[in-house]
């Protein structure tokens, strides 16, 4: 390239055209890479001062270059800027204001010159390189891939993808599978990203969607749509599973991915080194989907959480390992398939729980209420499990169990609200007693129970409660936090994430607990007018 300076005006364009069809990137961005360079070039040998352009012609190779004036008054730049009366030996006629094209002489350039323009020329070159591999790849997010090995490096594998480098990290690869240089593989684009050393092609073959992207190329339903993926879950190298649906009711999903003798998600298990693949019909309905997705094992019963996001299934005794799998593996991928907790339990298991819930159900009402076993087993086995249920119910509906009454109904809801009150009471001692200011109680949505929480936890005051953010506030401990029983703060969620409250609640909370900030500002606004007005009033004009 450092000839490319002191070149004739053929070479000029020849070496322009070479190098856009060498790099792959649009010619007119390396003549401009030219011209830059020689700009560059000329303000060593002229002086840095002056404002110097070059152009150099795309089609004939000439060359111009010339300096830039600026008509003025009153000198104040020698470089940049002439008067009137020197003006017009440049140009005549030439009005303050307006710009002088003054024309150099061509140069000729030096080795030191050609040297810095060459690297000028580099830089522009591969700038405009890496942006044409950015351009190249950030739409093709998801595709899959095919590249040769190029190095492996601390475990990373670099993969040569024609116009440009991708990676996989050891974390996106599939455990166990080894690569030499020089191999092809295929893998999924997951990100790329711009940075100052270049666009970094980020691969996969660990994820789920490269799963989904090999099933999409070996079934022509999937790519046609008659057939969605609605998820997918992977345990690389090992296990996976997939949810699949059909728009069409005459084609069975699970089949059309299967493939004739199983030749369609062989090639996918092929390709993923052998890992084996459960493919589930998908189902709108929760607790279908889930039994689906545990397969191969049988479940009993599935109860949904909706409030918990969680998903309580019952399985026979013998089915217990199976519907967990080897080291949790089934009822994970189960989990993440339907993106719900779940948790496992035999039917000797659940039962106990049933029966321990009726009997803890069973002794608060006899206590709270006052009545004998029997009645409150009756309200228990109705579906009644708190004192607020009852004594909100309408009486009518508490009429219809059997061997109740109104009259029985009436006083059996009254004594629940004189329970509630007492708890009320109670609480409210206690949130006294913390030192919670009375002022908290008039806040919207707080109870009593909720004060004495907040006070256990050092709210105790309007701009304590008024400090806090929503989530602190609010927001419920996560599901991977609670299964793996963690107690520290930052994991059990908002003070009162226990009470189920929601963002919007949450949020309501907070704003009425900042209202008297707000109310103090509008008093401080207007104090200085209301003194302002009685000095007026003590000294009239």
């Amino acid at each position: 390239m450092a000839s490319a300076i002191s070149a004739n005006r053929a070479e000029l364009i020849a070496i322009a055209n070479s190098v856009a069809s060498e790099k792959m990137i649009d010619r007119s961005i390396v003549i401009e890479a030219m011209e830059d360079a020689i700009q560059r070039a000329a303000r060593a040998r002229y002086g840095a001062e002056n404002d110097i352009r070059a152009k150099l012609d795309p089609d004939t190779g000439d060359l111009r270059l010339w300096r830039v004036v600026e008509v003025v008054e009153a000198v104040d730049d020698y470089f940049r800027q002439v008067d009137q009366k020197q003006a017009q030996k440049l140009q005549a006629g030439a009005a303050i204001g307006d710009f002088i094209v003054d024309p150099l002489p061509p140069i000729d350039l030096g080795r030191i010159d050609a040297q810095s323009a060459k690297q000028v020329i580099f830089q522009k070159v591969r700038d405009a390189e890496r942006d044409r591999q950015f351009d190249e790849f950030k739409d093709r997010v998801g595709e899959i891939i095919t590249g040769v090995v190029k190095s492996v490096e601390f475990g990373h594998v670099v993969v040569n993808l024609g116009r440009a480098e991708g990676v996989i990290r050891r974390d996106q690869q599939i455990p166990r599978e080894v690569v030499r240089v020089g191999d092809r593989v295929r893998s999924v684009v997951l990100n790329v990203r711009r940075e100052n050393r270049g666009p970094q092609i980020f691969l996969s073959r660990a994820h789920p969607e490269f799963m989904k992207k090999l099933f999409t190329q070996e079934v022509p339903e999937i790519y046609d749509g008659i057939i969605e993926i609605k998820a997918a879950a992977r345990d690389p190298g090992s296990r996976a599973k997939i949810g699949v649906i059909s728009h069409d009711g005459s084609i069975d999903p699970v089949g059309a991915c299967v493939g004739m003798k199983g030749s369609r998600v062989q090639a996918v298990v092929q390709e993923m080194q052998g890992e084996k693949i459960d493919i589930i019909p998908w189902s709108e309905d929760a607790a279908t989907f889930v039994v689906n997705a545990l397969q191969p094992a049988t479940v009993s019963r599935v109860v949904i959480d909706e409030d918990e996001g969680r998903i309580e299934v019952v399985v026979p005794d013998d089915q217990l390992s199976l519907a967990i799998g080897r080291r949790g593996q089934n009822v994970r991928l189960a989990s993440q398939l339907t993106g719900k907790a779940i948790d496992i339990m035999t039917e000797a298991d659940a039962s106990e729980k049933r029966q321990k819930e009726f009997v803890e159900r069973s002794e608060l009402f006899q206590q709270e209420l006052d009545v004998d076993e029997t009645l409150s087993q009756l309200l228990v086995a109705e579906g009644f499990g708190e004192l607020d249920e009852v004594a909100y119910v309408a009486v009518e509906e508490l009429a219809t169990i059997e061997g109740f009454d109104e009259e029985l109904a009436q006083e059996l809801q009254n004594r629940a609200l004189e329970a509630l009150d007492r708890r009320e009471a109670a609480a409210r001692e206690e949130r006294r007693a913390l030192g919670v200011e009375d002022a908290l109680a008039d806040i919207p949505h707080l109870t009593e129970a909720m004060l004495v929480t907040l006070g256990k936890g050092g709210i105790k005051t309007l701009d304590d409660l008024a400090d806090l953010a929503t989530d602190e506030l609010v927001a419920k401990k996560r599901a991977a936090d609670r299964r793996r029983n963690r107690d520290s703060a930052e994991d059990k969620g908002g003070i009162l994430a226990e009470y189920g409250l929601s963002d919007e609640q949450g949020n309501e909370i907070i704003m009425a607990a900042r209202a008297h900030w707000f109310a103090d500002e509008e008093e401080a606004v207007s104090a200085p007018v209301v003194e302002e007005d009685a000095d007026n009033a003590e000294n009239p004009q």
